[in-house]
């Protein structure tokens, strides 16, 4: 998978990136720096691309 490629996130990961790229342009912006700016946010609340299976789940602190 080349560098830049999106296949790899869901449905709703592209809806929320596009919508905070949207919020961003609003704001003055540049396009690329909305676009970066957006997948950052996404890559940070999700942890990246598509996840499942086993094994994925998330740990907790006891």
């Amino acid at each position: 998978m080349p560098r830049g490629d999106k296949n790899a996130y869901t449905d709703k990961q592209k809806r929320q990136a596009a919508h905070i790229e949207q919020s961003e342009r609003k704001g003055g912006r540049s396009k690329e720096d909305a676009e970066r700016i957006a997948w950052a946010t996404v890559n940070k609340q999700d942890g990246g691309g598509k996840r499942s299976g086993s094994g994925r789940a998330t740990h907790t602190k006891h």
